[in-house]
């Protein structure tokens, strides 16, 4: 099962602005190392889940992983071939609006060869590019 809000206010939500960078969720919050996006794009539950299989396969159990990114928003879907009108379809998926800059993942407790391998890996999975940060890099 694909992440999901437990509960929402509203069932349906509409499409909104994703302009502009990320304003919070920008900067390394818990961990040495982070993946950050360049790009924006939704980001769905199965791709979130996809990355953070390649991040902890590659890690093989050592090291402290978070996910800075939650899929909140509901995306609609009509079945196919049925004809417009009769209103918005069912909710399909959710999705996680990413903007750049926003940091995806954090990583602590190992070396940095292997964060930037796993993250390396995580990025194939995601929809948009991403680029490796550090705190080392970031006090500098």
């Amino acid at each position: 099962m694909a992440l999901a809000p437990a509960r929402t206010k509203y069932r349906k939500s509409q499409k909104g602005s994703r302009a502009g960078n990320a304003k919070r969720g920008n900067t390394l919050a818990f961990g040495e190392f982070g993946l950050q996006s360049l790009t924006r794009g939704p980001m769905t539950g199965q791709q979130i889940e996809a990355a953070r299989v390649a991040i902890s396969r590659h890690l093989k159990r050592k090291g402290k992983l978070w996910i800075r990114v939650f899929p909140h928003k509901p995306v609609t879907k009509k079945p196919a071939e049925v004809r417009m009108g009769q209103g918005k379809g069912p909710v399909e998926y959710y999705v996680a609006v990413i903007k750049p800059g926003a940091v995806l993942f954090e990583l602590a407790g190992v070396p940095l060869t292997v964060a930037r391998d796993a993250f390396r890996l995580a990025d194939a999975k995601l929809p948009f590019h991403c680029r490796f940060i550090s705190r080392e890099a970031a006090q500098a």
